[in-house]
């Protein structure tokens, strides 16, 4: 799952925002009817466009704080995922590469930024850039925190048990996504938001011409992700197994039924 920066505009350094899982939905060697699809669907798709809003929120958000209104101005720092939706790429994409291959490839659109308005340049640059990521490592810990909190109430009222077990597994599907976007925008690829942070470690010649891989980012993304892929699947996995056995005991039987047969355990 990819979230890429923010678009700057209108000064015409473009970025892209999108969001991709290379994690397959499916357990191995094991299909689900179509019907079990579209009930996967459902369970994920809320998660998925709640993060890709909340991280595009949060670059938007912090570029206002550095003292660009961009954002705000064009109707872009709101909640309202209308706001965010591509038809190609936040509909289309999502459901074709769902039935069709087993995992998500889709986006959202870029937020606005004209980093000319920040109050310093550098520094504006970064935080906005690093805002989405923090953002999804917060929502993860908050999915964490939730998981327990539902537990609880699962066991305390036996009759919403069903109920919350399939909350509790949202939230874990959030928790994975969470980090998946969070490790996977860390990548110093152009047009993901840790390029913004690696091209000030790099000379200014040097860093001029890496900040033009951004137009053909997404292809080198395409291309590249087999081989990309430990490095940001390795710590995702690693802190999504604490993560989930820190809450192992607040889970209710059946949401770990329903995770097993959306292929997440």
């Amino acid at each position: 799952m990819l979230c890429g920066g923010p678009q700057s505009y209108p000064s015409g350094r473009s970025g892209s925002s999108c969001c991709h899982t290379s994690l397959s939905l499916w357990p191995c060697g094991r299909y689900p009817s179509a019907l079990d699809k579209f009930q996967i669907f459902v369970l994920v798709a809320p998660v998925l466009l709640f993060s890709m809003v909340a991280h595009e929120y949060a670059h938007g958000f912090a570029a206002l704080k550095q003292g660009d209104p961009t954002a705000l101005e064009l109707g872009r720092l709101t909640w309202n995922p209308l706001k965010h939706i591509d038809p190609i790429w936040t509909i289309a994409m999502p459901i074709i590469t769902f039935v069709s291959a087993g995992f998500i490839f889709g986006g959202a659109k870029p937020v606005p930024v004209d980093p000319r308005n920040y109050r310093n340049y550098r520094r504006g640059d970064i935080i906005v850039s690093l805002a989405g990521i923090v953002t999804n490592l917060i929502l993860a810990v908050i999915c964490t925190g939730l998981i327990i909190a539902l537990g609880w109430v699962g066991t305390t009222v036996a009759s919403l048990a069903s109920s919350i077990a399939v909350l509790q597994a949202m939230m874990a599907i959030g928790l994975t996504f969470n980090l998946v976007l969070a490790f996977f925008n860390l990548l110093p690829i152009p047009p993901l938001d840790g390029s913004h942070v690696f091209k000030y470690l790099l000379p200014p010649a040097l860093s001029l011409r890496y900040q033009r891989i951004g137009v053909l980012g997404i292809l080198i993304l395409v291309l590249l992700l087999p081989t990309l892929r430990p490095f940001y699947i390795g710590p995702v996995i690693y802190f999504r197994e604490h993560a989930l056995r820190f809450a192992d005991q607040a889970f209710l039987p059946r949401a770990h039924e329903i995770l097993r047969n959306a292929g997440f355990e």
